[in-house]
């Protein structure tokens, strides 16, 4: 049965808010590619279903070892590409030895099918990818990096780099130059995808559920105020945050930017129950697109076309995962209640590819992440190890951030959706409520 108080039933990608609520005065305040048989920018060919082997070369000049083992990172990060000569492999020490000579046959015998070679110009870098198996170079480009090496710009135009990389070798861009929104301690923070360059964005008080807009420059999150929780914006590079006048009565929690950033949906909560509201960030009065009659309606999120919102719902007694068209029209139950042991699956994500969304479900007590695919709704459990809550989709459409308990404490984690790789990204008790950006930038 669900909580019938309006704190204790709204909900943004994890436990109760009364819960998250209570855990705060304990805890310290601390469109993707489809070709599946060989890469589709540049000819390089290999067996479908395996990933093609890549040495990035040494890199000379200043700040060169950081530029190596950056778009090394970025490209094994990205897990569509086999890196050879990572750190800790039998590679490693052959490779970081090697002149700046073209050498195939040595590159073949470490079992590449390209090499990526890089040079510090006065400006920038120049990078050229080279055919090992047809011998020549299949692609040159010159980027602008900022004058200051190591600095978080200059860091976040070479992920912009290694994504520019992974595209002409694999026809799909990066996610390198991303970054990533959450909740720690009442503050919102971001983080480079890579897990560097952490910071808070917000003061000290109780903040929750942040969304990106898609200009990248503005977020949105709830806030408790003296007379309830209201939905505010903010701009990231230094602007004031503004409190939308139509939510600062009540409960109004988890926003959710529209595809072209023009309006934001949230949940509205009082007596009565919880609904879904849209506004128009510009201002204006809000519109209900959801009669709860007392029931949930929590967590929208929109379709990658704008079209339909994903949501949480409890007019079935129970939390389930529905969608709907944008008006609040043709509501339709999306997770069957035939899998899993209990019903309590909430939390939705819509995948940037439009074909998945993802969701929390509670299996044998515990939440675990789950996929179900919107073509015939067939469902996948991606996690399985400790508790794992609040999915939140990358721009490839293949990886997710989410909030595990794996450690003893909760982190964040990135997961490969595939493969079921998984990497820690957060190294600070109490991450959770993730919210990942879009592209920040084309390298070039």
């Amino acid at each position: 049965m669900i909580d019938s108080t309006p704190l204790a039933r709204t909900r943004r990608r994890a436990a109760p808010l009364l819960l998250f609520v209570m855990a705060l005065l304990v805890v310290p305040l601390a469109a993707r590619a489809q070709d599946t048989t060989h890469a589709v920018r540049i000819g390089l060919t290999y067996q479908p279903g395996t990933k093609p082997g890549v040495i990035v070369l040494p890199v000379r000049g200043a700040w060169g070892d950081s530029l190596q083992g950056l778009i090394a990172r970025d490209l094994d990060y990205g897990d569509r590409i086999e890196v050879i000569g990572l750190a800790g492999t039998p590679a490693a020490s052959s490779i970081q030895t090697m002149g700046p000579g073209v050498s195939y046959p040595l590159w073949k015998s470490l079992g590449a099918v390209a090499a990526v070679q890089a040079t510090v110009t006065s400006g920038g870098v120049h990078v050229a990818v080279h055919d090992v198996t047809g011998r020549k170079i299949v692609q040159v480009a010159d980027f602008p990096l900022p004058p200051t090496g190591g600095s978080p710009e200059w860091r976040l135009a070479v992920h912009g780099v290694s994504d520019e990389i992974e595209q002409w070798i694999t026809g799909t861009r990066g996610v390198a130059q991303t970054r990533i929104l959450f909740v720690r301690g009442g503050r919102i923070y971001v983080v480079d995808s890579d897990g560097y360059g952490e910071r808070p964005l917000t003061d000290a008080g109780l903040s929750l559920s942040p969304a990106w807009s898609p200009d990248l420059h503005t977020i949105a999150y709830s806030v408790l105020g003296s007379r309830g929780w209201s939905i505010v914006t903010k701009d990231v590079t230094g602007g004031a945050a503004r409190t939308l006048s139509s939510t600062t009565t009540g409960l109004n929690t988890t926003p959710a930017f529209s595809p072209d950033g023009a309006t934001l949906a949230y949940s509205h909560g009082d007596e009565a129950g919880t609904d879904l509201m849209l506004v128009d960030v510009a201002g204006g009065a809000p519109r209900r697109i959801t009669v709860g009659h007392g029931s949930d309606n929590t967590s929208p999120e929109f379709s990658p076309d704008g079209r339909r919102i994903a949501f949480t719902s409890g007019r079935a007694g129970h939390p389930e995962v529905y969608i709907m068209d944008v008006d609040g029209s043709n509501v339709e139950l999306l997770t069957p209640f035939n899998f899993g042991d209990q019903n309590y699956r909430s939390n939705p994500d819509w995948a940037p590819d439009a074909q998945h969304v993802a969701f929390q479900s509670q299996m044998s007590g515990q939440f675990q992440i789950m996929v179900i695919s919107l073509r015939d709704r067939s469902v996948k459990q991606l996690t399985s190890e400790g508790v794992n809550e609040d999915p939140a989709w990358a721009p490839d459409a293949r990886h997710l951030v989410f909030t595990s308990s794996r450690t003893g404490v909760k982190q964040l984690f990135i997961l490969d959706s595939e493969s079921g790789r998984a990497r820690q990204l957060t190294h600070t008790g109490g991450a959770r409520l993730a919210a990942w950006s879009h592209s920040m930038g084309r390298a070039h």
